[in-house]
């Protein structure tokens, strides 16, 4: 499930990447992903929730919720949408992978967390893996690929954010809810942010726009997302994380294959270099655990 839910994952960048080629603006693409996945997120909580009791939620936890929302899934998900636009699926899946060495940096700086000597080893092998994989996109697609890379480093700088805030929040109120609300606030985000961009869009797309939306927000958003969950459950966060892993491998694959990407020997050298950083850190966290 792990291993599924990471490569599902992965796919979604290849989606956005094809759905570009038929004209769809970022701001539309984003809508029909958390509009179409909305539904889907409360058939499962309702499933999942209905022989559970669950505490009531306080004012305090909706305006939190709001907010987690906001940063974690819609700002977060529009800017990595605007990135895609520049840059490759390898080097955007590779930049979010380090989203945990954001979650220790930001620890570290503003929780004042300490950070041991391999972590710090692993951060700098990974964001050298990342530059070799920046340097091969800039080296195809020119100057662009820094503001691409810009755009996703921001998204996963959000995420993280979002990952810390929300820690506190999950084991009182559960992460199924947590996110099915989180991903209501995203999706009214995404259609009051459509009122700007031309909402009629949203109906005059081209039928691919439509059915990949829906792989979107189906094969890659939601089932994943629960995979992932039950994963978790069964075999802890460590493990899981290292499952992760098949998620990078995934998307260069998928982008050679499908988008027609290059696949050089310094992207290959670079993807290795940040997955073998990230598995540090895995391992890491289990010897500090223990």
């Amino acid at each position: 499930m792990a291993s599924i839910g990471a490569i599902l994952f992965s796919g979604k960048a290849v989606i956005i990447k094809y759905a570009y080629r038929y004209g769809v603006s970022p701001e539309a693409l984003l809508a029909l992903r958390m509009l179409i996945a909305l539904p889907m997120f409360w058939l499962v909580y309702w499933f999942v929730s209905r022989k559970k009791k669950t505490d009531p939620l306080l004012k305090m936890d909706y305006l939190k919720l709001i907010g987690l929302g906001f940063i974690g899934y819609f700002f977060s998900s529009y800017l990595n949408f605007l990135g895609l636009k520049y840059i490759s699926v390898g080097l955007e899946r590779i930049i979010l992978y380090l989203t945990p060495t954001i979650v220790i940096l930001i620890s570290y700086f503003f929780l004042h967390k300490k950070i041991t000597r391999l972590q710090w080893y692993a951060m700098v092998v990974g964001y050298i893996g990342v530059m070799l994989v920046f340097l091969q996109d800039v080296d195809s697609k020119g100057d662009s690929a820094w503001l691409g890379t810009f755009l996703v480093f921001a998204s996963s700088c959000l995420y993280a954010a979002y990952l810390i805030a929300a820690g506190e929040m999950v084991n009182r109120i559960g992460s199924m809810r947590l996110v099915t609300y989180a991903t209501s606030v995203s999706a009214i985000f995404s259609a009051f942010q459509m009122l700007f961009h031309q909402p009629a869009t949203l109906f005059t797309q081209m039928p691919q726009v439509y059915w990949l939306s829906i792989i979107n927000a189906g094969v890659c958003t939601v089932i994943p997302m629960f995979l992932v969950m039950i994963a978790v459950q069964r075999i802890g966060s460590s493990v899981t994380a290292q499952a992760g892993i098949l998620g990078p491998l995934a998307t260069v694959f998928m982008g050679w294959y499908f988008l027609d990407e290059n696949m050089s020997l310094m992207q290959i050298f670079g993807m290795v270099l940040v997955i073998a950083a990230m598995w540090l850190l895995v391992r890491n966290r289990e010897a500090i655990a223990s």
